[in-house]
């Protein structure tokens, strides 16, 4: 694990998409796709917002990438909740994609349990074709330590067989489709994005407590062979051992 702090969110996002960008273009020179999952929330938006600039939009081949999403509530796409509505606006919207490399989590005229079977599927098929495993997924961590739709105290933190499940999460009132940590973990290279001092508790259990994935269920998040990296803030770093 590689623990990377930076002043604020800005000077993050901007050092962030540096390094995503040398990371998608290192991997393309080997091979001819490159697979990313995508995160919802806050700090992916700003992020999504930057590479869509016109200093960055032209750095990365676009039509070589296959989009994924690490977890989607169970609305519908023109919801303003939906976590690949997000995306389109703030990122897929603006730059040159190829519209069948867009593999969204299934949301409407569909169960969540169909859903959440379909898009394993879909990740099986590519897998298949292409690689055995996600080149790249970004992930976000809750303040209460959630990341993906893993949340505390939730059965699917412990789900070993499926790679894609359902749930209903009864504190936000709807289904969440979720990629379960048994596929991520064994994807090539795992990125958290943090920010803020609401989160600065909560990733110091992640990172330095004990280690109780029902309480904090991102300390599942360990890559089999990747490589794992934490791009923070100072202000989410602020209780940290390794910051003071």
């Amino acid at each position: 694990m590689q623990l990377h702090i930076y002043k604020n969110a800005d000077v993050l996002n901007k050092i962030f998409a540096d390094w995503l960008v040398n990371y998608i273009n290192t991997t393309l020179q080997v091979q001819d796709k490159f697979s990313i999952v995508l995160s919802g929330g806050n700090t992916p938006q700003k992020l999504n917002e930057l590479l869509a600039s016109e200093n960055y939009k032209n750095k990365i081949d676009w039509r070589k990438l296959h989009f994924f999403w690490g977890d989607e509530r169970f609305v519908s796409l023109n919801d303003e909740r939906n976590n690949a509505k997000m995306a389109f606006d703030t990122l897929l919207n603006h730059i040159p994609v190829v519209k069948e490399n867009i593999h969204i989590i299934p949301t409407e005229n569909i169960t969540p349990e169909a859903s959440a079977q379909q898009y394993e599927n879909v990740i099986q098929q590519y897998f298949q074709q292409h690689y055995s495993s996600f080149d790249l997924v970004l992930l976000g961590m809750g303040n209460d330590g959630h990341t993906l739709s893993l949340f505390p105290h939730q059965p699917v933190i412990y789900e070993n067989k499926k790679w894609v499940t359902s749930f209903w999460l009864l504190s936000q009132n709807m289904y969440r489709i979720t990629l379960t940590a048994l596929i991520v973990n064994k994807a090539k290279c795992i990125t958290f994005l943090v920010t803020g001092t609401d989160k600065a508790s909560a990733l110091k259990e992640v990172l330095e407590g004990e280690k109780n994935i029902d309480l904090y269920p991102s300390q599942i998040i360990q890559p089999t062979q990747g490589a794992l990296h934490w791009f923070v803030d100072e202000a989410a770093a602020g209780l940290l051992n390794s910051h003071k």
